[in-house]
């Protein structure tokens, strides 16, 4: 059973009926997998269909398609070619955003608003950005006291990149953009949550004219693809998106065989600091977006709030007022802020957070419960009178629960922002230009936002401090992650 034969016709809440693809996509077919696992609707706890999932066996032969595909193809393709290929799979993805808009929030959960307007968008803004670099690209000329040295930069080859189940498809381009620019081939690990929107993607990469074995994706759990492929002695570098606690096992995977190149964007409970003097109105517009925005699943998201006295009251007041106002509900509902979390099993989780919060002591200012009778919802969810040894302040979330904090003056906020074993993302709202550099160069985090949260671009490295991971991407220093270097030393002045 291959190709069309894998086609699975889904009816969406809005009456719509797509297609969608459920098989493995390796070596330009889709074919049958090792074994089958159920996608589920996060909107009604309903299985979608079920979809072909990757053993180490099929992870060996998507490892020798990419090998032959490098070896025989792309390593020798022109790196106009290179940027035309990418151009024209961006092409068509804008050309079908609003079918792939659709399968995501089916599989995915999130508001299709922000399918079609932010998540679409980013994976083919990804690609034109990356296809950018594919003629500028250079090595160095270095002159030395022994003659000429030419330092080169060079594709690893097979590459793999696992993704996470929040943001499919942009962290799908996060992957594919800089690893076929600099002449690689991959290998994409979908989470077996969510692998509907980067199958078909999969297509569009055949449509748009991708030699077989350049862009494979599979899926599967992680305990069998992930581990397979964090194992393989034939992938060359690996980029993981998703938990610390997966991270270091990616680690312990490479130094147990073959030290292949690994990049790591783990978690984060990342602070997000209001002084006096910011902007009130647009301080809390921008923390509702900063731990809200696609249920709080979201690895930088501003989950520790930190308001300072004079303006505390003020900000919890609005924070509230904006939580409350959001429309939670059917994810296709053009009305809906709020969607549904991806699981039953990240549904629990997280309600076992607010329950530690209430055992703790933790005031629930608002939320905390359940939103209707099926599907995973969550109310956004204030935390106030929170201590810093608190679980819902120290750990990762990952739900739409926001943690609010007095704090006196700069030294007290940045020892409180800092006392954390990650270092994503954080921000800084003031007026004060001096402190707002002072303050961001204070924090250890990878990403400091003034007056803002979430502003995530193509353009800016992103990565994290600490237990939030190793290595950056994004921005042309994501390209280093896939280029090793090589110097060729010429010698012209020294003879024995």
């Amino acid at each position: 059973m291959t190709g069309s034969n894998l086609l699975v016709d889904v009816k969406l809440s809005n009456g719509k009926t797509i297609q969608v693809q459920t098989g493995l996509f390796i070596n330009n077919e889709f074919v049958v997998g090792d074994y089958t696992l159920d996608t589920v609707n996060p909107a009604t706890g309903e299985v979608i269909t079920a979809v072909q999932a990757a053993d180490t066996p099929k992870v060996d032969e998507a490892v020798d398609a990419a090998e032959n595909a490098y070896q025989t193809v792309w390593k020798d393709t022109l790196p106009t070619e290179r940027q035309r290929l990418m151009l024209r799979l961006a092409d068509l993805i804008e050309r079908d955003a609003e079918e792939l808009a659709q399968i995501e929030t089916l599989d995915n959960g999130k508001p299709f608003t922000n399918s079609k307007f932010v998540d679409v968008p980013a994976l083919l803004g990804t690609l034109r950005y990356y296809a950018g670099f594919a003629d500028k690209l250079y090595g160095k000329l270095i002159n030395t006291q022994v003659g000429t040295s030419l330092v080169d930069r060079e594709p690893y080859g097979v590459c793999a990149g696992i993704l996470p189940w929040n943001f499919p498809l942009s962290m799908l381009g996060w992957k594919l953009g800089p690893a076929l620019v600099t002449g690689n081939v991959i290998i994409i690990k979908t989470s077996e949550i969510t692998p509907l929107s980067a199958l078909k993607v999969a297509a569009l990469a055949k449509e748009a004219g991708f030699a077989p074995g350049v862009i494979q994706i599979i899926t599967g759990y992680g305990k069998t693809a992930g581990t397979a492929l964090s194992r393989h002695m034939r992938v060359s570098k690996l980029a993981f998106t998703g938990s610390t606690m997966v991270g270091r096992e990616i680690m312990k995977a490479s130094a147990d065989t073959n030290l292949k190149k690994v990049t790591l964007e783990l978690g984060g409970k990342s602070p997000n600091i209001i002084f006096n003097d910011a902007d009130i109105d647009q301080a809390v517009k921008f923390a509702h977006r900063g731990i809200y925005y696609n249920q709080g699943q979201i690895c930088c998201a501003g989950s520790r709030i930190y308001v300072q006295e004079g303006v505390y009251d003020q900000f919890v007041k609005g924070l509230q007022a904006a939580a409350t106002t959001g429309k939670s509900g059917d994810p296709f509902d053009l009305t809906t802020m709020h969607g549904p979390l991806v699981s039953q099993m990240q549904f629990d989780r997280v309600m076992d957070y607010i329950e530690s919060g209430k055992a703790e002591g933790a005031h629930v200012h608002t939320g905390g419960k359940r939103v209707g009778d099926k599907g995973y919802f969550i109310e956004p969810t204030i935390f106030t009178d929170v201590k810093p040894e608190m679980k819902i302040v120290k750990e990762e979330i990952f739900g739409p629960v926001a943690v609010v904090t007095k704090f006196k003056d700069e030294d007290d906020v940045v020892r409180l922002a800092n006392d954390t074993v990650y270092g994503l993302a954080s921000a800084v709202f003031t007026k004060d230009i001096d402190r707002a550099l002072t303050v961001a160069k204070r924090i250890q985090a990878g990403t400091v936002w003034v007056n803002g949260y979430n502003l995530l671009e193509n353009e800016t490295p992103f990565g994290g401090y600490g237990q939030s991971g190793i290595g950056r991407e994004n921005g042309e220093m994501g390209l280093d992650n896939y280029l090793q270097y090589k110097t060729i030393k010429i010698n012209l002045n020294v003879k024995l």
